[in-house]
């Protein structure tokens, strides 16, 4: 069993069914006990780049957004079970060569976890066709996208299921946020909830 637990704001725990345990952008909430092969990092802001929460495995790797991002070419990494390909990121808050976002596929699944970002070419131009199963989207419109565009972008990118994420600075979670946003196949998690799949 396949697993994604949202940790709250932007943070995330991923375990795989062979056992690899990811953790994307690192900061906020509870569950950081299970050692981890692997930590994602969309970018350096200090509310997505906290590795130090987590206890690394022996050949545990942190792979950060120059690991993603290489001459303005956005690479693919396997790790272990996983396929991560950066993904565009960016907006006033988030310039495009520090920031990305990762589209990880795992256990037949894909999942894209955009990190900071506004509306970007890649929403248009290369997610529609990935037929991605679950998205996360930010949606505090302070330093990323509000709920409004983030349901425009949730339109282009046609995901299976998409969830928001990211819902104001300081708070872990906001259900009038999160309401605020609107898609097909909109799932709301709140800290602790966890999606799973075989």
């Amino acid at each position: 069993m396949a697993e994604i637990v949202f940790q709250g704001h932007g943070s995330f725990r991923m375990t795989t069914g062979e056992g690899t345990v990811v953790y994307i952008d690192p900061f906020a909430g509870e569950g950081y006990d299970a050692p981890a092969d692997l930590i994602l990092v969309s970018h350096e802001h200090s509310d997505h780049n906290k590795v130090e929460l987590v206890t690394m495995k022996a050949d545990g790797r942190i792979l950060r957004a120059g690991d993603f991002l290489k001459d303005g070419e956005y690479q693919e990494i396997q790790e272990k079970d996983l396929v991560i390909r950066g993904v565009e990121a960016c907006n006033k808050n988030h310039p495009r060569n520090a920031c990305v976002g990762f589209l990880v596929q795992a256990e037949g699944k894909k999942i894209y976890f955009s990190g900071d970002t506004s509306r970007t070419e890649a929403m248009e131009r290369e997610l529609p066709a990935e037929h991605i199963d679950y998205a996360f989207l930010p949606i505090d419109g302070i330093y990323n996208m509000d709920a409004a565009e983030a349901s425009v972008c949730a339109g282009l990118i046609k995901a299976e299921h998409t969830i928001p994420v990211h819902m104001a600075p300081g708070k872990l979670f906001d259900q009038a946020a999160a309401e605020r946003f609107e898609a097909e196949g909109r799932m709301i998690l709140r800290p602790g909830e966890k999606i799973t799949w075989q």
